[in-house]
């Protein structure tokens, strides 16, 4: 398969014309478009612009508020909520995660729920929002229903990502983003779009087995057994249970057949600053620290190095930024059209 590298400003404009030519208000498509090169420059092409098609019917058929009046209800010193009005994930978790970047200056930590929200991309983007503030970030959304619990026969939790930044000093920020799942979706729309099979230990089929192929994938499997399942619950119950969103089964698909209906999507984001539980300087002392030991460690057979969470994505940016954020010429095609 012939891929096409366009460079992120390019790519990054393409975007911001597609959101404003089906109503997006600049400011907003910019954030939009922001947070799926994020991901793009990171190799999490999975949750870049092939989604913008997705989200452009949506933005069409209203089940995306173009214009939506996002609202900010701050429920004590160090909560708030956001009404995100339907409108793009994206922009409603960026609202969400600078309140509580604002809330934690003030008062040491920040916990905002979003409601009335849709699909907001990667988390990655959000705890790096509180990472290079120098505080530690936490994000997590729930998903429409695809994940097979530990020990049953069916689909009950969605994927359920859960994202952490942490800062380290001068050196570009530790980043977990995982999902719950033993593999984003958005893995399998990538491998479908690519025309790749897919790992046996990823998703089964309508009969309950392993399947290679993506098309015919009907839910995943948790990571690690029990251990996913259990965190994908835990997921849930911050972004759908705590912020009255739905949750599990109960919530829409992202693929539904209705391209107009509002999915009600909850996310969960928080701040934390440092220096309200411990000098900051030792932190970013010891973080740096860490970083170094995990680096000089010897490492297993078959690996170069030991790396931290993010590094691999982090690597893959640097590269991406030189050469450009490779498409495939369908969704070459797409963007410019």
């Amino acid at each position: 398969m012939t891929l096409i590298n366009v460079s992120e400003e390019q790519l990054r404009e393409w975007c911001v014309d597609k959101f404003k030519r089906v109503g997006v208000e600049e400011h907003n498509a910019r954030i939009a478009a922001d947070v799926l090169i994020h991901a793009n420059l990171r190799g999490v092409d999975s949750h870049g612009v092939l989604r913008m098609e997705h989200y452009i019917t949506k933005l069409t058929h209203l089940g995306i508020n173009p214009n939506p009046q996002l609202s900010v209800l701050q429920t004590g010193a160090s909560t708030a909520r956001v009404d995100g009005d339907d409108g793009l994930g994206h922009i409603v978790a960026e609202k969400a995660m600078s309140t509580a970047i604002a809330l934690a200056k003030e008062n040491g930590i920040g916990a905002v729920s979003a409601v009335n929200s849709s699909h907001c991309g990667a988390l990655s983007y959000f705890v790096e929002m509180a990472a290079r503030q120098g505080m530690i970030g936490i994000a997590m959304t729930n998903t429409d229903k695809m994940v097979v619990p530990f020990g049953g026969s069916e689909a009950y939790f969605g994927t359920n990502p859960i994202a952490f930044g942490f800062p380290a000093g001068d050196e570009s920020p530790v980043l977990l983003d995982m999902a719950t799942s033993a593999v984003a979706y958005g893995k399998l729309l990538e491998s479908m779009h690519l025309g790749k099979q897919i790992p046996l230990d990823w998703a089964v089929d309508a009969a309950g087995q392993p399947t290679a192929d993506p098309a015919k994938a009907t839910a995943l499997l948790p990571f690690g057994g029990p251990k996913g399942y259990g965190l994908g619950l835990v997921v849930d119950v911050f972004a759908g249970l705590l912020t009255g969103s739905p949750f599990g089964p109960y919530v829409p698909k992202m693929y539904g057949d209705d391209p107009g209906e509002h999915r009600k999507l909850g996310h969960f984001v928080c701040a934390i600053d440092i220096g309200r539980f411990t000098d900051s300087s030792s932190f970013m002392a010891n973080m740096l620290r860490m970083m170094e030991d995990l680096h000089q460690m010897q490492p297993a057979p078959g690996f170069e190095r030991v790396m931290l969470p993010g590094e691999p994505e982090a690597l893959r940016k640097q590269e991406r930024l030189l050469h450009g954020i490779p498409l495939t010429e369908e969704l070459y095609r797409y963007l410019q059209s």
